[in-house]
C-alpha cells in the first residue's frame, strides 16, 4: 500500500491509532492512518484558502514550524 515509504510517528500516537483501527474494524493501522490523513487533507483542500493561509494555519496548530 505504501510502496516502501516510511514516516516516523510518536509511539503513543501510534498505539492510539492501533487501538482506534482495531475498534473501527480497519484491516491495518496503516489503512486507518491513511484514511485519517486523507480526510484531514480533503478538509484543508476544500476550505478554498490560499497556500499561505494553509501554511499559517498549520504553523498555528504546531504541525509545521
Amino acid at each position: 500500500m505504501f510502496g516502501g515509504n516510511k514516516v516516523k510517528i510518536n509511539k503513543d500516537i501510534l498505539e492510539r491509532c492501533k487501538k482506534c483501527a482495531e475498534i473501527a474494524g480497519y484491516g491495518s493501522v496503516e489503512e486507518f492512518i491513511e484514511h485519517v490523513l486523507e480526510k484531514e487533507l480533503k478538509g484543508i483542500e476544500d476550505s478554498g484558502t490560499s497556500d499561505d493561509a494553509i501554511t499559517e494555519s498549520l504553523k498555528g496548530l504546531g504541525y509545521i514550524s
